[in-house]
């Protein structure tokens, strides 16, 4: 009588652990590589420095508007403000005025 005896092979042994092993890298790579991963983080942290930034600089430019504005709308007009303010945006001047051009005139 012939007996066959099979080998016991150490796949069956690995498989489980290969299997673990894909399931915990996968998890691993999205840790920091993922929408809420680290480097997603990083980036985050960026962009709120530099929006920080500009919304620094439009608060400044907001408070000089503002400046601007109460010196019209305090109750009493500033006349001076008003015509100098018109004059500037329509490139008016009277004859005997004199008109200084700068370089880096600014929208005000």
């Amino acid at each position: 009588m012939w007996t066959r005896h099979h080998k016991r092979r150490n796949t069956g042994r690995l498989i489980v652990p290969a299997i673990a092993s894909l399931f915990l890298s996968y998890f691993a790579y999205h840790v920091f590589h993922g929408d809420y991963g680290i480097y997603a983080r990083e980036n985050l942290v960026k962009r709120v420095a530099v929006l920080e930034a500009e919304l620094a600089g439009l608060r400044a430019v907001r408070e000089k508007l503002e400046g601007r504005l109460a010196l019209i709308n305090d109750g009493s007009l500033e006349k001076d403000m008003l015509d100098e303010q018109a004059r500037r945006k329509l490139s008016l001047a009277q004859d005997n005025e004199i008109v200084i051009y700068r370089a880096a005139a600014s929208s005000d």
